[in-house]
């Protein structure tokens, strides 16, 4: 009975195209302090998407709307 080991390889092609696709968002928050006393404080949003994917994104949410209404 032999066993086969299959290997999935992902080129980096396909994982920026999937990255883009579906979107990743990372949030990220660090606060440092001593004898409380706030020393450093880091808040990030990161949010990588296609523009396709983003403009999906805001039309439901509504985004879109208040643009339109700002630039008019």
């Amino acid at each position: 009975m032999a066993v086969e080991k299959a290997i999935a390889s992902t080129s980096l092609a396909e994982v920026v195209d999937r990255i883009l696709d579906k979107g990743v968002v990372i949030d990220a928050w660090v606060r440092i302090s001593l004898v409380g006393i706030e020393l450093l404080a880091i808040e990030a949003r990161v949010v990588v998407a296609s523009v396709d994917t983003w403009l999906k994104y805001a039309e439901a949410v509504g985004l879109l709307a208040q643009e339109e209404a700002a630039s008019a």
